[in-house]
Order: C-alpha cells, then sequence, then structure tokens
C-alpha cells in the first residue's frame, strides 16, 4: 500500500507551479522544497512534478526526508535517488544515498535533520537538473524551526507550502529573504490517515527492507560505536560495579567513566533513583534497537537491527541486509531511537537522553 500513487487530477495550481519549475531549469539546476502538515498531499506532489519534469527529459533527484512516514526505503534516514523514468510511486525510488537519522520522530534530531537534507541535496544538485526534497509533516512549533533551518541550509529556489487556511503564515514569512515561496492550498483529494494506517504501512517497509537480512558479527573495537554515551572513557573495573550494583541494587553489565557515570544495568528489585553524575541505560532498550551501518563518507550504507551485544570482547550480533564483506568498509555502528523487529513490528521509540 502507498499514500501517494501518481495521478494528473490534481488543483490547475499544480501545473502552474510545475511551469515555474520548468522554466527556471533552463538557467541551470534547481531545487524545490515541498512543505506542509501531515496528509496534506506534499508527496503526491512531488511525484507529479517527478514524473511530468522527467516526460521533458530533465535529470530529476528524490530527496525523501520524511522520516516518519517513508517512502524511499530505508526507514529511518534521508535518502536520495535518481528515478531513472516514470514511477508509480515514490516508493518505486532507488535510494543511492543515505543518511541516518535513527528514527522516526525527528523532533530531538533536528540537527541530523538538517544536515542530512543540506548534505543530499547538495550532492544530488551537481548530478541533476532539478531537485525535489519531500519533507516531514512536522510543521508546528519545533517543526517550524526545523523547516526553516532546511530553508536556510539548502536555500532552495521553490519553497512550495501546501496548507489549509493560512497555518504556515509565520514559515512563510520567516524564510522569505531565503527562497521564492509559494503558497499552495491542499487538494480536496487529499485523504487522511489513521494513525493504525500509518503504522501498518511503516510496518510494511520496515519488513520488506530487512526480508533478506542475516546476523553478522561486528567488532566494536574496529567499528567505532557512536550515538551513544556507552563506550566512551575510562571502563569500570570490577570493585566499581559491584559497587554501584550493591548501592542501586541493579545488576550492571558494563560501564564507563567520562565526566560523568555510565552504567548498562538490569534491575534486580526495586530500583533506586541514580543519583547525580550517574547516567543508567536499561540494558533491555538495547534489544532489537536500530542501528545504522555507517561509511567513511558520514552516510549510511545498510541499517541492523541490534539482537545483542557482548561486552566482555565487545562484539555485536546485527542483524541486517548489508553484505559480510562490505563489513569490513564501514567505520561507525551509530545507535539510533526506535526498537523494531524484522516482522516490522515496532516496539516504541526511546529519548535521545536514554543512550
Amino acid at each position: 500500500m502507498n499514500k501517494a500513487e501518481y495521478t494528473l487530477e490534481v488543483p490547475t495550481d499544480r501545473f502552474e507551479l510545475y511551469r515555474l519549475i520548468l522554466e527556471k531549469a533552463v538557467e541551470g539546476p534547481v531545487k524545490v522544497m515541498v512543505a506542509g502538515g501531515v496528509d496534506s498531499g506534499k508527496t503526491t506532489l512531488v511525484n507529479f512534478l517527478l514524473n511530468g519534469l522527467i516526460g521533458e527529459g530533465l535529470k530529476v533527484a528524490v530527496v525523501d526526508s520524511d522520516v516518519g512516514q517513508k517512502s524511499i526505503l530505508p526507514p529511518a534516514t534521508v535518502s536520495m535517488g535518481f528515478p531513472e523514468g516514470p514511477v508509480r510511486s515514490l516508493s518505486d525510488v532507488y535510494g543511492m544515498y543515505h543518511y541516518f537519522i535513527g528514527t522516526t520522530s525527528p523532533g530531538q534530531y533536528m540537527g541530523e535533520m538538517v544536515v542530512a537534507v543540506s548534505r543530499l541535496t547538495e550532492m544530488a544538485s551537481r548530478m541533476a537538473d532539478v531537485t525535489l526534497v519531500d519533507t516531514t509533516g512536522f510543521v508546528s512549533g519545533p517543526g517550524s524551526d526545523l523547516k526553516r533551518l532546511k530553508v536556510e541550509a539548502v536555500r532552495p529556489d521553490f519553497l512550495v507550502l501546501l496548507e489549509r487556511g493560512n497555518e504556515l503564515e509565520t514559515l512563510a514569512r520567516s524564510v522569505g529573504g531565503h527562497t521564492r515561496v509559494i503558497r499552495l492550498g491542499v487538494s480536496e483529494r487529499a485523504r487522511r490517515y489513521s494513525p493504525e494506517e500509518r503504522r501498518s504501512l511503516r510496518n510494511d517497509k520496515w519488513k520488506t527492507y530487512f526480508r533478506d537480512s542475516r546476523v553478522l558479527e561486528v567488532d566494536l573495537r574496529k567499528i567505532i560505536p557512536t550515538g551513544t554515551a556507552m563506550f566512551q572513557g575510562r571502563e569500570l573495573d570490577g570493585r566499581e560495579k559491584t559497587l554501584l550494583s550493591r548501592l542501586f541494587d541493579w545488576i550492571i553489565f558494563a560501564g564507563w567513566e567520562f565526566e560523568k557515570y555510565v552504567v548498562v544495568k538490569a534491575d534486580a528489585g526495586d530500583p533506586r533513583f541514580p543519583r547525580r553524575g550517574l547516567h543508567a541505560i536499561d540494558f533491555e532498550g538495547l534489544s532489537n534497537l536500530l542501528v545504522g551501518f555507517i561509511n567513511e563518507a558520514g552516510l549510511c550504507e545498510a541499517l541492523g537491527i541490534l539482537k545483542w551485544i557482548r561486552f566482555s570482547d565487545m562484539k555485536a550480533e546485527v542483524l541486517t541486509p548489508l553484505p559480510e564483506d562490505r563489513l569490513s568498509e564501514m567505520t561507525e555502528l551509530r545507535f539510533g531511537r526506535i526498537r523494531v523487529l524484522e516482522s516490522g513490528e515496532e516496539l516504541g521509540l526511546l529519548r535521545r537522553e536514554e543512550l
């Protein structure tokens, strides 16, 4: 099931936008960013523009940054691809480059989102006549700031706002000096999806992505674990771990000292609240955690599901579609903040500070 399949049954103002982009493309590469609330028709518009521009013989790139309702696999990343011909939906676009975000909720990852969209759009615009940037439906409060920061970083030729009424007035006014703002109404054909339907769509994409995966053993002394407070600083000795275990009634699996104590623990009884200067990570929260295999360019080569960490010898077991012979090319194993099964079931989100 796809949310946005190609159609020509769109409001007439979409055709006017299409003509503006064509005229601008005569001058050189064009960057177009599309923003709007949840279920406002962003992906439908991008798909409409994409197919039309390809039909004109232009090379088009798509940057999919809608991490909550991702079209281009894999989920929880920002992806960029170059369709070779018309597509039924953006899900048919092969993702060539990816930046790992590690969650489907971008609120606590605004820095990563801006870096991802900026880097991939810059790469795309060097190779494409038109780059189309699809964004999340996160537009109120911090979401408006996120869109503003993206615009300041990318400097698109056009920022297309799909709005109901004047809901994006503040955003339009805040970025007017950086781009040409095109304000369009939400189509009457735009369909609202229930939380259950959106979850089902995500589950299908997780299942599809991890379909041909296998468990790889990752040496965390060679591939650096990042995106977490673990593994930083001096490793705690046995005496320190025993003391903390007795003090808080925890089972301590591992620990480090770097500005403060960080421990991986499980509760053996009723835990007392950690003291200031101590950060405790629940061992259970690491199970089925999404991770990203990062190459030397800082881009994500593949996702993985963390199955186990053996802290004693710094080895991790990760379910991933990454070919084993490419493991040696990876420089980082970056920890995300969503737990998911290869069957597609989501087990929940973690807050950024939890790891």
